[in-house]
């Protein structure tokens, strides 16, 4: 397990450098900070004192070493837009996406398995047909759709939640049920397949043979040898969760690292863009270990 916990390190770390030799280089290529934030009619001196500042008078492959050189030491630069470190920005923004991610997936992951695997008892019957249907429309319908057509009807017409913001418990009812929609209806079609399997293997013939009722056949018996590739999938949706959320944050001006992260391209703010693609993409890494390892814990014939 240590030597394939050491390979997945190195392949990650050779991801995270040719990400952010990427960024950084296809950041610059956005435009000039400088008609940004000083005035229109500002003097050639002034704009070259602010490029001077802030490090952009240099070549790029200067500007690059000396940024490879800053984040050995974990310094990631400090905000243009904001005055502060541009990691402590991202950080604060990812705790948000990071609680609205752990939220939606753990009510994802919970509904789709029950519904998944009840679908799966009964083929073709009404329930299975219900549960397909609506999962197969979550799975196709686009998110900024969704969360537009959400706040028109929920916000706007009934005025049963707010538009935007995170000042209580109604602000996180649109975006957690906007982002729940694709993951579950992806999942529960996973599960749905994989539980189809389980259920014909002959160990579960075997257990009704002896009389096991319909419950601990599910959701013992057959779940646990079903998980795996329903694993594969809550992985990638996670990940894709944390990395995806950037439109719904958008448009429910959520103040997670998504937000951010447009917010600082359009503002040219270089150093908090690469802060959090580095945040995110390290956090990403990190999962897709953890469900490795729990590809492990769940089958003891796999052996890395």
């Amino acid at each position: 397990m240590k030597s394939f916990l050491g390979q997945r390190a190195i392949a990650s770390a050779i991801s995270l450098v040719a990400l952010i030799v990427l960024v950084f280089f296809l950041s610059r290529l956005t435009g000039d900070p400088t008609t940004l934030y000083l005035p229109v009619d500002a003097s050639l001196e002034s704009r070259e004192q602010f490029r001077e500042l802030h490090g952009l008078n240099d070549p790029l492959i200067v500007q690059f070493g000396r940024y490879v050189g800053d984040l050995i030491r974990l310094d990631f630069g400090e905000s243009i837009r904001r005055s502060e470190p541009a990691l402590d920005a991202v950080l604060r923004a990812f705790v948000w996406t990071l609680q609205l991610a752990v939220i939606t997936m753990a009510l994802v992951t919970a509904a789709a398995i029950v519904l998944g695997s009840l679908a799966a008892f009964k083929v073709g019957g009404l329930f299975d047909r219900i549960a397909t249907f609506f999962s197969l429309i979550g799975a196709s319908a686009p998110d900024f759709w969704i969360a537009i057509v959400a706040i028109v009807i929920f916000s706007v017409n009934l005025g049963w939640v707010p538009t935007s913001g995170t000042g209580s418990v109604w602000h996180w009812i649109l975006p957690i049920s906007v982002l729940f929609i694709r993951p579950f209806g992806l999942i529960l079609q996973i599960v749905r397949g994989s539980m189809i399997t389980a259920l014909s293997s002959a160990y579960v013939k075997t257990a009704r043979a002896k009389g096991v009722r319909n419950r601990p056949i599910i959701f013992v018996h057959a779940l646990r040898n079903a998980m795996l590739p329903v694993i594969t999938v809550i992985g990638d949706q996670a990940a894709a969760l944390l990395n995806g959320a950037v439109v719904v944050e958008t448009v429910f001006g959520f103040p997670g690292v998504g937000k951010l992260m447009i917010d600082s391209i359009l503002q040219r703010d270089f150093t908090v863009v690469l802060a959090a693609i580095f945040v995110t993409a390290v956090a990403i890494f990190l999962m897709n270990i953890l469900i490795d390892i729990l590809y492990a814990v769940l089958d003891p014939r796999i052996r890395y």
